[in-house]
């Protein structure tokens, strides 16, 4: 196919496919697939040295050099251990929701640039280090975020218990809300880019990477991946303090090792999504032209891609294994209250400034004198923002609950009080 027709079809793309064949794709895809499997491997011994190395002590260090034979050992436990369904599951979807989990992940990667154009093996032409791209491809990618979800939710539905069920309308609610935060920074990237084509977006990061000036829309993308792939502190679905395994709590052998495994690669999508859109993808931490831009070239470019792929996975293991689980309610009230609110006004913003300076030509200098003023109205009204502060003590009469009244005992609410105790005689609080 000739490349300025290729070109024409799909605008704003900057991987040339024009000699790409169907058995290029099929190596390419089989390639991707070995290397999710084995970076989940991978992965789940790096968090445990990581973690290990964190609370002082050795981590798996017994099976293979360095124990990097341990998660090669889980796996096969896990594919050995009886395989139990449910009595009270529905047989098909119990089946069928690991599955969705594990496909919807590995749909991701195949729109990620890994690097330039290389040569092909044994033959005499060339083909971008990526399966496939389209003037669309971020949208894409949030769409497999946002299918994966069935998986979960489906899982905990068809198990027929309680905890799973739970686990499963926590994860709906926490991925709708994260994605809005997660989607908000991202317009921040399309705007600055001026596309959504996953190579046309490295491309566009060749004189300065974009979480330097985006620097808002990248801390958003941080908290919201870590909240939309389950991870501490907002492993809510999973809590094992309340729901005792979540929505996997029914699900043993290889059908738990399904939504085992989706979670890793989860992680890896989201990792390869912002070095991709905010870390100047597979380009070297160089400037523009350094060494004669050897640097990016050849094979090198997937080098530096790995490389900071791992040290966004680091992040993951980093909060993992320095903060503690959230509580749900303050988990919903920081996506919906926080995060959301500070990514739509930052696109706002944004927004006009790109405006300003495309439109009416107003320079970087000019707009000095406004973000100096904006900052100072910002620490002005914080400084004198009134605290609230709580009424009186008596001056609202707490209202009085019966626990029992729906045929089980409920707490009470905060402002509410429940009758002296026939036990002890003491009245118990909402507060």
């Amino acid at each position: 196919m000739d490349h300025a027709i290729l070109a024409a079809a799909a605008p704003g793309v900057a991987a040339d496919f024009s000699q790409e064949t169907i058995w290029a794709s099929i190596v390419k895809a089989v390639l991707i697939v070995v290397f999710l499997l084995t970076s989940v491997l991978f992965a789940i011994w790096f968090e445990r040295k990581v973690v290990a190395r964190m609370q002082v002590r050795p981590g798996p260090n017994w099976h293979g050099p360095f124990g990097l034979l341990q998660s090669l050992a889980d796996a096969m436990k896990l594919l050995l251990k009886e395989d139990m369904t449910v009595t009270r599951a529905d047989k098909l979807v119990y089946l069928l929701a690991p599955m969705i989990s594990v496909f919807c992940s590995l749909l991701v990667f195949a729109v990620i640039p890994f690097g330039p154009s290389l040569p092909f093996p044994w033959t005499d032409w060339t083909t971008p280090a990526q399966l496939t791209d389209f003037p669309v491809a971020t949208l894409y990618i949030l769409a497999a975020a946002s299918l994966g979800v069935y998986g979960i939710v489906l899982g905990g539905w068809s198990s027929g218990s309680t905890y799973p069920l739970l686990g499963s309308v926590r994860s709906t609610a926490q991925v709708i809300s994260y994605e809005l935060a997660m989607g908000l920074s991202l317009v921040s990237v399309f705007i600055m880019a001026g596309s959504m084509s996953t190579s046309q977006i490295v491309s566009s990061q060749t004189q300065i990477w974009w979480f330097i000036p985006l620097a808002p829309a990248f801390v958003i993308y941080v908290i919201s991946m870590i909240g939309e792939t389950n991870r501490l502190p907002f492993d809510l679905p999973e809590a094992e303090g309340e729901l005792v395994s979540g929505y996997m709590t029914e699900y043993s052998s290889m059908k738990f090792a399904w939504f085992f495994l989706a979670e890793y690669i989860n992680m890896l999508n989201v990792s390869a999504v912002c070095v991709t859109l905010f870390l100047g993808g597979w380009r070297a931490p160089v400037p523009e032209g350094f060494l004669g831009g050897a640097l990016n070239e050849g094979w090198l470019p997937i080098i530096w891609f790995l490389v900071k792929l791992w040290a966004v996975m680091f992040v993951f293991v980093w909060v993992r294994g320095t903060l503690l689980r959230l509580r749900y309610d303050q988990f919903m009230v920081f996506g919906w209250k926080v995060l959301i609110p500070v990514a739509l006004a930052w696109v706002v913003v944004l927004a006009v400034v790109q405006w300003l300076q495309r439109v009416q030509g107003v320079t970087y200098q000019q707009f000095i004198p406004v973000i100096v003023g904006a900052a100072v109205v910002f620490v002005a009204v914080m400084w004198f923002w009134p605290e609230k502060k709580a009424p009186p003590a008596g001056e609202a009469e707490k209202e009085t609950v019966d626990a029992f009244a729906g045929g089980f005992p409920v707490p009470p609410l905060p402002g509410e009080k429940l009758p002296p105790s026939k036990r002890f005689g003491k009245e118990v609080t909402g507060e």
